[in-house]
């Protein structure tokens, strides 16, 4: 880690002082407890890990309990995804900056997220310079993105691509419908979403029902056909 410039945290705001205060929301406690140490041990003088959450409700709870400098966000959460996360916080603590943190490189993924209000995205083969490096960026103002997104997404906001064309279909999908849908396209049984998502099956299978009205698809093959064709999955 002796890669990591020291002045990264220097470049910052005239007034900040110590390293960056971050959050961790993911909901792979596995996960969390890796970047934290990745994050702490190799550069405690630029990051310090403030507080983690596993998923929408507890991660806007300690978000604004801690007031952090930038959240580390996956897209992918138990109670509303990243963006709702993002959306709920900004309702009263527009100052914090998040940077999403996911696996997905997904058209979807991203632009919602984005378009939420996060200030950049990177996946998770990012090396912890790399991410340490990403962390100092989004805190002093820049939008970070690792480079094969970074493309996407000048197309998208600039009108070579139609935003409104990628996540069209999606728009007829409430946010809970859209993680049932996601999580039924990868495989998981109604019984394993309830468990996934903390709700009772009679739920799930009444949000199964309406994606498939809404979408005019006829079962979960259909489904999983077009959540594949989109990569959402």
């Amino acid at each position: 880690m002796s890669d990591v410039p020291q002045p990264l945290v220097e470049t910052g705001g005239e007034d900040h002082e110590g390293p960056w205060r971050v959050v961790l929301v993911d909901d792979h406690a596995i996960f969390r407890a890796g970047v934290r140490h990745e994050l702490t041990s190799a550069s405690p003088e630029l990051v310090d890990v403030v507080g983690e959450g596993e998923d929408v409700a507890s991660s806007v709870a300690v978000i604004l309990q801690a007031r952090p400098d930038v959240v580390l966000l996956d897209v992918h959460l138990p109670g509303g995804g990243g963006a709702e996360v993002v959306s709920q916080v900004h309702r009263s603590a527009p100052e914090v900056t998040f940077l999403a943190l996911s696996v997905s490189d997904a058209a979807e993924d991203v632009i919602g997220v984005i378009r939420a209000g996060a200030r950049g995205y990177v996946t998770k083969s990012i090396s912890t310079p790399e991410l340490v490096e990403a962390i100092d960026r989004v805190a002093t103002g820049d939008a970070v993105f690792s480079p094969r997104l970074a493309g996407f997404v000048l197309d998208a906001f600039s009108g070579s691509i139609s935003v409104e064309s990628v996540d069209e279909d999606l728009d007829r999908l409430s946010q809970r419908e859209r993680e049932v849908m996601k999580l039924i396209a990868r495989g998981y049984t109604y019984k394993e979403v309830a468990r996934e998502l903390f709700i009772s099956i009679k739920t799930v299978e009444t949000h199964v029902s309406s994606v498939l009205r809404k979408l005019q698809l006829s079962n979960r093959h259909e489904l999983t056909k077009w959540a594949t064709d989109r990569k959402l999955v």
